[in-house]
């Protein structure tokens, strides 16, 4: 009898493994690639509850330390999960540690604390410069989690500059920018005609110091939300994290990332407001998220330079069943991937009011190579600019700077787009079908579309410097309005091919 209780508890066991391995094998069915496949992140079953430690949520009272001490009990207890209940929970930064899970319950708001001091990290040696932690970190740690019901919210809107001629619609200013010039702050000259608002020199009331000399260099020091790298094994699951004052969930040289079921909130004039932004991260899912970005929404990253390749290829990375609203590009690679990009997968996504559906930029010191890159069955609808857009030029503009693409050695690390395939997608009004600009010497080559289909666009294709662009059962069909001429216009490398 003792034999078979074992036995019976040993089988048991089993199945309990097995399911958990099992959870995330749904995604990878009928890929067009084999992938390494992403593994469960598990958590000893320890929880402490953050009012333990004195935290009240009033959303006024700081919890930064009873945040740390939390942490800190957890991990010398070998970890688990930190229940964060419901309230509003205001804090300044939050280091995580191997082992924790963050789960914020429903109801649970963490509010980060708009004191700019609070963040400030050691100068930077390169220019003197002061930089900022993100609002929650980690590095070099094993098994880290942030999942639930609730929501982040990094307060950007004390951080971020505001372009005029980014939200002006129409000849009228939007409420935000009454509200940002009510809260005092500094005015500049964006170029002749449009003006730039910092959050430098606040009304006093609001008790926000500045922490630079000036505007342009505390633009610089703008913190993400979340920043883990150098780690293995990261799960954020189900919260909705909002106002970064940049971008809102940096993982980077991580090794099993898993992104499910996130809500990513940020407004659509945000300067740099990207909503993902993984970089040289192997074995990934990104899985049934819903993002609304200032700037790009779920972006690939593979680092600068040297860096970049030795931190390695972004690779076996699957996005599947997301849906991008307003933002820069729905699936974007770059600027910087010197890294290289091997085995992506995009399948099953929305793409709805983005300004760009696909979209692939870089430049000369930034770039790196791709292998294996499958966009396939992708609905895409109202986007403003192009569905499929290649920049090999591209130039990264700071507010209020001139635009550089930030590279110490442009004669190395050229971009190299190729090996793409563009499979079942089906875009409706979209300004523009497809536009591909490459480099002299290093056109865009070997890209396949198949099974494409263009409704109710203004203009058809333009490509220069491309080779070896195969278009198989693809159309393209113009808006009905016949004022519009040349919709159907495709022009390649300098020669008008409209049939």
């Amino acid at each position: 009898m003792k034999s078979l209780t074992t036995t019976a508890l040993c089988l048991m066991l089993s199945t309990v493994v097995a399911i958990a391995q099992s959870r995330y094998d749904h995604y990878y069915e009928n890929l067009p690639v084999e992938l390494e496949r992403v593994t469960p992140v598990e958590f000893p079953k320890n929880a402490l509850n953050i009012a333990q430690f004195g935290a009240i949520p009033d959303g006024n009272t700081l919890c930064t330390d009873a945040f740390a001490a939390a942490i800190d009990s957890l991990s010398k207890l070998g970890g688990g999960h930190l229940i964060v209940p419901k309230g509003t929970w205001k804090t300044g930064p939050i280091v995580l540690k191997s082992n924790i899970d963050i789960n914020l319950r429903k109801g649970a708001v963490i509010v980060f604390s708009e004191n700019k001091e609070l963040y400030v990290q050691k100068n930077d040696p390169r220019d003197g410069s002061k930089k900022c932690n993100a609002m929650i970190r980690a590095s070099k740690c094993e098994n880290i989690g942030i999942t639930g019901s609730g929501v982040i919210d990094g307060q950007g809107f004390f951080w971020r500059p505001i372009k005029e001629k980014k939200v002006v619609r129409d000849g009228k200013l939007p409420d935000v920018w009454d509200a940002a010039l009510a809260m005092g702050g500094t005015l500049k000259q964006d170029d002749k005609t449009y003006r730039l608002w910092y959050p430098f020199n606040l009304n006093p009331e609001l008790g926000v110091p500045n922490i630079a000399a000036t505007p342009e260099i505390q633009e610089k020091m703008r913190p993400h939300l979340i920043n883990i790298t150098d780690s293995k094994n990261v799960v954020i699951e189900g919260v909705t994290l909002r106002n970064s004052p940049k971008f809102h969930l940096v993982p980077t040289r991580i090794q099993n990332l898993i992104i499910e079921d996130v809500t990513i909130d940020c407004p659509w004039w945000a300067q740099n407001g990207d909503a993902m932004d993984p970089g040289n991260v192997q074995v990934a899912l990104i899985a049934r998220c819903h993002v609304s970005a200032g700037d790009d929404g779920i972006c690939m990253k593979g680092g600068v330079g040297e860096k970049g390749v030795e931190a390695g290829p972004q690779r076996d990375f699957l996005i599947i069943g997301d849906t991008v609203y307003r933002a820069h590009g729905g699936f974007v690679i770059g600027s910087e991937f010197s890294g290289g990009m091997q085995r992506i997968v995009v399948k099953d996504c929305m793409f709805d009011g983005t300004d760009i559906g696909c979209r692939f930029k870089s430049a000369p010191g930034r770039g790196g190579w791709c292998e294996d890159i499958y966009c396939i069955n992708i609905v895409m609808k109202d986007i403003r600019e192009s569905a499929v857009f290649f920049q090999s030029g591209y130039a990264d503009r700071s507010a209020g700077g001139r635009g550089a693409t930030d590279s110490d050695d442009k004669s190395k690390f050229y971009p190299e787009w190729s090996n793409i395939v563009f499979r079942s997608i089906t875009c409706v009004n979209a300004h523009k079908a497809v536009d591909m600009t490459g480099l002299k010497g290093l056109p865009v080559h070997d890209l396949l579309f198949e099974n494409v289909s263009f409704y109710g666009v203004r203009e058809g294709m333009s490509m220069d410097y491309v080779e070896n662009i195969t278009f198989k059962n693809c159309t393209i069909t113009p808006q009905k309005d016949n004022s519009i001429k040349h919709s159907k216009k495709i022009i390649m490398n300098g020669k008008d091919l409209t049939e």
